[in-house]
């Protein structure tokens, strides 16, 4: 599984949309510095996709995390892979049995398919939208990973690995 976390907030990205010939599209935005922390783990071979939604980003969010996918994944031995932040390499990180850590190179975020699913998130999810809560927030981004997770194939296509493994 390739693991990774993102922040998604109240600050608004607008980005291009259509509109009808002759009309100029408005859309809103907003500076509101509040944020959750989605941390996620694909694996592009089979489509599965764990995550939770966490308020910080740190060693023990890491762990419970790790637990998590532990606990879903009892009968299996995964190996995570990750890039280098410091949470992932500190001492205070609970690995669970059955979950062996391996690092990405630094700088190649390219290299992990799990930043295909956070660019997929922000454009179908939070694309030009203004959130009036974190509350809010939080409640669009448990939709898009329950509609993300509950669709393997999606995931599948989305990560875009199966050539490689199958090659």
């Amino acid at each position: 599984m390739f693991h990774d976390e993102a922040r998604f907030g109240r600050i608004s990205d607008p980005r291009i949309c259509w509109a009808p010939p002759g009309v100029r599209p408005e859309v809103s935005a907003q500076i509101v510095r509040e944020y959750v922390y989605i941390f996620a783990a694909v694996s592009p071979h089979d489509g599965t996709h764990d995550s939770l939604v966490l308020p910080n980003v740190n060693s023990e969010a890491m762990s419970v995390f790790l637990e998590e996918v532990s606990n879903r994944h009892k009968d299996e031995y995964i190996v995570m892979f990750m890039d280098q932040a410091g949470w992932h390499k500190s001492s205070a990180l609970k690995i669970p049995c059955n979950v062996e850590i391996a690092f990405l190179p630094p700088y190649s975020p390219d290299l992990n398919p799990q930043e295909q699913i956070w660019d997929e998130i922000r454009e179908k999810f939070f694309h030009n939208r203004i959130f009036k809560s974190l509350n809010a927030v939080m409640d669009t981004a448990v939709e898009a990973l329950r509609t993300l997770e509950g669709s393997p194939e999606k995931i599948k296509s989305i990560t875009g690995w199966d050539w490689i493994l199958n090659f």
